[in-house]
């Protein structure tokens, strides 16, 4: 074993993923992250102290691939109803595209996910918090009325959680899903409009 190795945080998630990538989820564990990494366990275990830590780490750095991308377009300046709309479809590809790229490793990412509770909720108010942001502006811009934002940005959130949460996967691959993505979005746009833009 090589403990000489300089372990992070990060270089251990990595070889974590490729390990579950081979051995998946229920044989995985953390003796098997420490021998690829040609370490100890307790070499892992300082950083991460439990296996359930690790997971949660895990699950964590898939989720943020997501939301780091979207936080972009939560910032950018424009009108508030095209980000809005950008900032969903945006989301319903990448949960996609997951799923497509990789399926054996979305539903390993499915099963940690189910686990991780704390970070999918974390994970939830985040994308809540980007879509809250971009209704703040449209507000600013004139372009919505909405009384409450932070609830306002939650039912989005959940009015499109067919087009992103995993459980819904395998409806998208359906040829109708994208026209059933293009009434949804028009509907919730028309929704949120200021009167005067009606």
């Amino acid at each position: 074993m090589n403990e000489a190795v300089v372990l992070t945080p990060e270089r251990i998630l990595e070889v974590t993923e490729d390990v579950l990538r081979r051995f998946g989820l229920a044989k995985a564990t953390v003796v098997d992250v420490a021998r690829a990494l040609d370490v100890s366990h307790g070499s892992v275990y300082r950083h991460f102290p439990s296996k359930a830590s690790l997971r949660d780490a895990v699950a964590k750095r898939w989720l943020d691939r997501v939301s780091t991308p979207l936080e972009k377009i939560a910032k950018e300046q424009g009108p508030a109803p095209a980000r809005l709309e950008r900032w969903l479809r945006a989301l319903f590809t990448a949960k996609y595209k997951k799923v497509c790229d990789d399926p054996e490793m979305f539903a390993t990412y499915l099963a940690l996910a189910q686990e991780a509770r704390d970070v999918v909720k974390a994970h939830k108010d985040r994308l809540s918090d980007q879509i809250a942001n971009i209704l703040s502006d449209g507000i600013k811009q004139g372009e919505f009325n909405i009384t409450d934002v932070k609830a306002s940005a939650r039912a989005i959130f959940d009015a499109t959680i067919r087009f992103h949460h995993p459980a819904h996967a395998e409806e998208w691959s359906d040829p109708a899903f994208p026209a059933r993505i293009d009434a949804l979005l028009a509907l919730l746009l028309k929704g949120l409009e200021a009167p005067n833009k009606r």
